[in-house]
């Protein structure tokens, strides 16, 4: 084993051929790959999930460009750090070197420390590499992602871990079936960084305790799948989204799936719950009146018994919800009510309508021919302003 030195930070690639699971973005006929090659490397944000290589390609490109090469992290790092970076990338632009800065985490920056870096990046005194877990439209700013080439890095695939796992073991001169790299790899999440970790602690204990590294240990070292699921980031998004669209679609199996994996990653029950009762009324609405009131039944029981208990209730909710019938008509309607408003404003209610609490109020007309509907006749009745009276919001008849 490497002694002081985790594999997954002994084995990083050093050469930019050395890369694998990343053949969208750097193979050879790709133009970062090209970039790199010809020293021509522009400022760049990698976007992409922990361990799918930020960190390495920002190293390779370091190793393989003839820049100055600086790191900063965004969690550390303020102003007054990029402000003596950027005085030193002034100096070397006067001796026609370049300088490349690295800020790891880049997303966690506010706007006033990225607002910092746009006319550096703007005038060329530094090439940024940027690197982010984060949807960069929402984490980058406008400004300075508009300056930048985005590079979007995939979460490694199960063949690609098992080769980096395979690489290695034939240097440590270990070997472990292919069946147990694959294990490995399936509880990764695309995570290279992890998959080693995992590997080294097996290693280690079957090294100390003589004990055959096979599934057993495997799943003793994960104890639970390290789902990629950050409540905070957009694979939260993600998994919401595709529980809601599962339900609309009617896939059941789909909703169930999406549900444990937001429960198992520890996500809010009151947040599901929550969702679920929007859901009744914007997917399913008049076709099932009864959805609703089970939407939030389910969020009753989830306040009352918590986790794990209430885990089957929003399971219950989920497929009642998936197997509904559907109707978005008052979804629509409200929508365009809304939009309606937006358009022309606040058009004074129709006097008839007002109510009439005081003698003043009476004398000036509120209330005025108003027809008390469960004894008179309102046929003839309209509610909205007059200059909306035709509008129909409603397009259909679900009743």
């Amino acid at each position: 084993m490497i002694k002081n030195e985790p594999l997954a930070s002994y084995y990083r690639p050093k050469k930019i051929n050395d890369i694998l699971g990343q053949e969208k973005v750097i193979s050879k006929d790709t133009w970062l790959y090209l970039s790199i090659k010809n020293d021509k490397v522009p400022s760049l944000i990698l976007w992409g999930p922990p361990g799918s290589g930020k960190t390495t390609l920002a190293s390779i490109i370091a190793l393989e460009t003839k820049a100055e090469f600086t790191e900063l992290s965004a969690t550390s790092a303020g102003i007054k750090d990029l402000k003596i970076i950027i005085e030193r990338a002034k100096e070397n632009r006067r001796l026609n070197i370049k300088t490349i800065l690295f800020i790891d985490e880049i997303h966690r920056w506010n706007k006033a420390q990225q607002d910092a870096l746009l006319p550096q990046v703007e005038n060329g005194t530094i090439i940024l590499i940027g690197a982010t877990t984060e949807n960069p439209s929402f984490s980058v700013n406008g400004a300075l992602l508009s300056r930048t080439k985005l590079v979007v890095l995939e979460p490694l695939n199960v063949e690609s871990l098992i080769k980096i796992q395979q690489r290695v073991l034939k240097d440590l001169k270990i070997k472990i079936p292919k069946n147990i790299l694959k294990l490995i790899a399936s509880f990764s999440s695309g995570d290279a960084r992890k998959s080693l970790s995992v590997l080294e602690s097996a290693i280690e204990i079957s090294e100390s305790s003589k004990k055959e590294i096979n599934e057993e240990l495997i799943r003793n070292i994960i104890n639970k799948a390290g789902l990629l699921y950050d409540k905070n980031g957009e694979e939260h998004y993600n998994v919401i989204s595709a529980f809601h669209k599962s339900m609309r679609g009617g896939d059941a199996d789909a909703a169930l799936y999406y549900l444990a994996r937001m429960i198992e990653s520890g996500e809010d029950p009151l947040y599901i719950s929550r969702r679920m009762i929007r859901f009744a009324s914007e997917d399913i609405g008049l076709a099932n009146n009864s959805a609703l009131m089970l939407a939030t039944s389910t969020h009753d029981a989830c306040l009352k018994i918590g986790l794990p208990e209430c885990a089957v209730n929003l399971a219950h909710c989920a497929v009642y919800l998936a197997k509904s019938k559907k109707n978005v008509a008052v979804y629509f309607a409200y929508n365009e009510a809304r939009d309606e408003v937006k358009r022309s404003g606040s058009i004074p209610v129709p006097i008839h309508l007002r109510n009439a609490t005081s003698s003043l109020m009476k004398e000036i007309g509120y209330g005025k021919d108003y027809k008390y509907t469960p004894l008179e006749d309102d046929s003839e009745q309209s509610y909205l302003p007059n200059r909306i009276k035709n509008k129909k919001f409603l397009k259909q008849n679900n009743e």
